[in-house]
């Protein structure tokens, strides 16, 4: 959503922190950079960015991902420190106690990973504990973990699924799922929260807690584990610690628990450490996470499966990622299946173009090919991880690809849905805002100025009996969203939506209520990006309702546009009449009725639908009737933000926004009144309930 991007290799990113540090004039020392190999567009870029970082003193900020080394870390925190954007009140604060490391202590996780290895090959190690994790899986591909894990005579494995390192090890020892344990964690600002289980144990499992303190000879109960250990950190006993102790469970938190806040520098001389890194070599190649799955830990879960990943909408696997520069160069396209070559390690992926990709690099997500991860998750897409290295483990240079084969059969759901070329998200500048505040939403379609009147028959939403009424309606800020589906995950797990698989997503059969459309404008090289999360309109002149010839998609006296499950009868004239393509249809009986374990996840609040029937979101219609329970029995309207949708809910951003839209001083309510406000498709005369605010870019015209 950056309003300049510049697509650059990762394996290139020091020589630009190098330039940039000059350019706000930090003396790196005699460190010789490689400025010079960069192009004239990054160049020109530095500048302009080092201008407005420096207009812009102490209200600035430069990150550095963290797969990033280092030196870039290093030099990041030395920009911000000369921009004065650290301290009390300003971008970066620092909590936390100063921790000085051992001279003797590893340098990093796989430093200390690698000693392991090395220790139990040479068979210093009988027994070893492997709490969480699954190393046999994700360990770099070079230190041959699985092969050295042999030479332990007594291997035993903590961890929530029978995996790849479970299979290795000689005992297998159940976690508990977190929402069944005892713990306690940390805020990002230190403060303690204790986690107390929410069910019952549904398996003979046990917390990493209760496994160390069985090992130790101590008593093996998690609830008397985290809570001794909490009296002894408060120093308090009896009925005052009780006391704190209820109070800490209701809360959430553990009262003046947040770290202390720090004041820190670079050391003196810090340019000493720092050292250039080897000239690009070739095409390099990027790991990352994958962005539903993870590092695979997710891999059983099908919900995350099958929620599409955020940019081009791939479900079920990962694939490899490139430049459309790079793809002609060796005369490539969607969906060719390469060999991807490092060293001589070797993998088998299917590859998509990706708008905006730095050129010369190819990207690859972790988490898939899993051998052992249950019914969900084995067996889908390729091992990133036999390609990665200790030494180069989030990006390397070197890669060496050739094309196997063509039309790969992959999940995508990028293309599907689409609205043939209609005006979706609307956009324009902070400068036309601040000269015509409605100009960025202003549509160039006649229909949607003169809001010419409708065939479809007026609904009162003012009833004669002296109650309160509702119009609900929501309000999506595309300033707001990043398009991390969290959304669409969350309206899966409220509202009992099925999981399909990889063949019915290809057929476009996917049973989300709720999509995050991604549009790109511009250059493919470097393209402008927009998401638009897109549920059900809710239209007060709804065509899908005219159209159903049983009746089974109705109008509410809220405003809601209703499905009535148990009357349909499938024809789908409702989404072949429906402009925004926001209906599903049940084709198969996707959902497990007879499997016990399998209930209990499911929302009671909401019907399990069977096949034949159309699904569509109910703007959580269950949560609105469980606010208006409450309110009528406490003889009261419903409050502003009391009744709060699943997406609205999940949304890390608050993009979303819910509310009675008959309620003047209701936030959805302003929000609709605002210049930005504008309906997807207004022409059409639906009247949409969802509506959306206009993205505002800010441009610098330095890089215009």
């Amino acid at each position: 959503l950056a309003d300049h991007r510049l697509p650059l290799r990762s394996n290139s990113i020091l020589s630009l922190i190098f330039a940039l540090a000059r350019a706000v004039g930090i003396d790196v020392g005699r460190v010789q950079s490689e400025d010079t190999k960069l192009s004239g567009e990054a160049v020109y870029w530095i500048e302009a960015v080092a201008a407005d970082l420096a207009r812009h003193r102490g209200a600035g900020l430069v990150l550095a991902g963290e797969q990033q080394p280092a030196q870039v870390h290093l030099l990041v925190h030395a920009i911000n420190q000369a921009l004065g954007n650290v301290g009390p009140g300003l971008p970066v604060e620092w909590t936390g106690p100063v921790e000085v490391r051992p001279a003797d202590a590893p340098a990093s996780d796989l430093d200390s990973l690698a000693s392991l290895v090395t220790d139990m090959r040479s068979g210093k190690v009988s027994t070893l504990l492997i709490l969480g994790g699954n190393p046999v899986y994700d360990s770099p591909a070079d230190l041959y973990f699985a092969g050295a894990l042999t030479k332990v005579r007594q291997r035993i494995h903590h961890s929530l699924y029978e995996d790849e390192t479970s299979a290795a090890c000689t005992w297998h020892v159940a976690d508990s799922h977190p929402l069944e344990s005892w713990s306690d964690l940390r805020a990002y600002d230190g403060t303690a929260t204790i986690v107390q289980p929410l069910i019952a144990p549904l398996f003979a499992t046990h917390t990493a807690h209760e496994v160390l303190a069985a090992l130790l000879g101590a008593p093996a109960d998690g609830e008397k584990i985290v809570k001794a250990h909490w009296q002894g950190r408060l120093g308090k006993s009896g009925e005052e610690f009780e006391a704190l102790w209820r109070k800490s469970l209701h809360d959430g938190v553990v009262a003046q628990t947040m770290l202390p806040a720090q004041a820190l520098k670079l050391r003196a001389g810090w340019q000493r450490s720092l050292v250039t890194s080897a000239p690009p070599n070739g095409v390099e190649i990027v790991f990352r996470a994958d962005p539903t799955i993870g590092d695979g830990t997710y891999s059983n879960n099908a919900w995350l499966q099958e929620l599409p990943k955020p940019m081009l909408k791939t479900t079920w696997e990962n694939v490899a990622l490139m430049s459309a520069e790079l793809a002609a160069a060796h005369g490539l396209k969607d969906r060719d299946v390469l060999e991807l070559r490092l060293d001589t390690r070797s993998v088998r992926a299917p590859m998509l173009i990706a708008p905006g990709h730095a050129p010369d690099s190819v990207t690859v997500a972790l988490g898939y090919g899993r051998r052992r991860a249950g019914r969900v998750g084995t067996g889908l897409g390729f091992d990133a991880y036999e390609l990665r290295t200790a030494a180069q483990p989030n990006f390397a240079s070197g890669l060496e690809f050739s094309k196997l084969s063509s039309d790969y059969a992959l999940a995508s759901t990028q293309d599907q849905q689409t609205m043939e070329g209609r005006e979706l998200v609307r956009v324009g500048t902070l400068a036309q805002f601040r000269i015509d505040p409605t100009s960025v939403v202003k549509s160039d379609e006649l229909f949607d100025e003169l809001r010419p009147p409708s065939l479809f028959p007026s609904y009162p939403f003012t009833l004669p009996e002296a109650k309160p009424t509702y119009a609900w309606g929501m309000a999506v800020n595309l300033n707001s969203c990043i398009g991390c589906n969290a959304c669409i995950a969350a309206c899966q797990a409220e509202n009992n939506s099925p999981v399909v698989g990889k063949d019915q997503v290809r057929r476009g059969r996917q049973m989300h209520w709720l999509r995050v459309d991604t549009y790109y404008r511009g250059d493919v090289r470097n393209p402008e990006i927009f998401f638009q999360p897109v549920p059900c309109m809710h239209c007060e002149k709804a065509p899908c309702e005219v159209v159903c010839p049983v009746m089974a998609t109705t109008h509410s006296d809220e405003g809601l546009n209703e499905m009535t499950y148990n009357r349909c009868v499938g024809t789908r004239y409702c989404s072949n009449n429906c402009p925004y393509k926001v209906r599903r249809f049940n084709f198969y009986q996707y959902a497990d009725d007879e499997t016990e374990l399998f209930k209990a996840l499911r929302n009671p609040d909401v019907s399990v639908r069977t096949r034949g029937v159309m699904e569509k979101c109910t703007y959580c219609v269950q949560r609105i009737t469980a606010g208006r329970i409450q309110a009528e029995g406490d003889d009261r309207i419903i409050q502003d933000g009391e009744v709060r949708t699943a997406c609205q809910q999940a949304c890390p951003t608050e993009a979303i926004i819910f509310g009675n839209i008959n309620d003047p001083a209701s936030r959805v309510s302003k929000i609709k009144a605002g210049p930005l406000n504008y309906a997807l498709l207004g022409a059409l005369g639906t009247r949409p309930r969802t509506t959306y605010q206009g993205r505002v870019r800010n441009p610098n015209p330095e890089l215009a």
